[in-house]
């Protein structure tokens, strides 16, 4: 359970073929949805960045340039393209649906069955862009095309210290935090790694991840998969991170336990057995642990 990069894994023709050019070509005007940010680094918690829609032929050209002359915002604006379904509130994006020009240039690495499969995700961003730390629900392997990136990781556990809203980190400049702000971010374990073109990089499920694409336009394909039972799942993720069924399930009941709580005692007795039952979570926490461990 732990990630790996591949080194120069052969990842088909995509390599040396997906120049803006060639992309231009294959799939044209297509309308796409991107984020557009003036900062080059990208908050998801605070929305730092607007959504709006180009051609694609006119999207992979911008990002490839440091400025340009059209822009929503800015010249030296940053463009962050994840690709979704034609239908981006029922379609799971798939590159063989909806990109089938280009659909054969790449090979994934043998790490699932095709059973498994969930999605296939065309990412395209200017130089210098970072995304948000957070975790995705399934294993995935990130396919890096074209472009540098750096990788910065965390184990699950180090939930405990990155201050998480939902799947996301409130610490967005992860690099350089603010230990002010976010002390115990000290106490976190940091994974660094360098994606080069050619180079797969495989993410377990839970760990969270931070990617920053360096000093050129970054072209990647991201490969989802379920490697659980597949009723765990949320049959509404179109993106492969909302939590599983059994966790909602478990603390919509807790919600609930608390409320009633609440609703029946003294607040000396809600915060008395609030704390027998972080307790009780602490417990918990350090058994599985011995589990995962062994």
């Amino acid at each position: 359970r732990y990630p790996f990069i591949l080194h120069k894994y052969d990842i088909g023709p995509c390599q040396t073929k997906w120049t803006s050019d060639y992309l231009e070509n294959k799939i044209g005007s297509k309308p796409v949805r991107i984020h557009v940010s003036q900062d080059s680094m990208m908050d998801f918690v605070r929305k730092n960045f607007t959504y709006e829609t180009l051609p694609f032929n006119k999207l992979i050209k911008r990002c490839e340039r440091a400025t340009n002359d059209e822009y929503f915002v800015s010249p030296n604006e940053h463009y962050y393209f994840r690709a979704l379904g034609d239908n981006q509130r029922t379609d799971i994006a798939n590159i063989e649906k909806h990109f089938p020009s280009i659909a054969g240039d790449i090979k994934y690495p043998p790490l699932f069955s095709s059973e498994q499969f969930f999605s296939s995700v065309l990412r395209i961003g200017s130089a210098n862009t970072q995304l948000w730390t957070h975790y995705d629900i399934m294993d995935n392997t990130l396919i890096q095309v074209h472009g540098t990136k750096r990788l910065i990781m965390f184990k699950p556990s180090d939930i405990d210290y990155l201050y998480i809203d939902g799947d996301k980190s409130l610490v967005n400049d992860i690099e350089q935090p603010d230990f002010e702000t976010y002390p115990l971010v000290r106490q976190a374990t940091y994974y660094t790694g360098t994606l080069q073109a050619g180079d797969c990089l495989f993410i377990p499920a839970l760990w969270f991840h931070n990617i920053k694409s360096l000093a050129t336009h970054a072209i990647s394909v991201n490969v989802f998969w379920r490697h659980v039972n597949v009723d765990f799942y949320d049959p509404k993720d179109l993106y492969g991170n909302k939590d599983l069924v059994p966790f909602n399930r478990t603390i919509g009941q807790l919600a609930k336990s608390l409320h009633e709580l609440d609703k029946q005692l003294p607040a000396v007795y809600t915060d008395f057995y609030a704390r027998r039952l972080r307790s009780y979570l602490d417990n918990y926490i350090r058994e599985n642990e011995k589990k995962i461990s062994q």
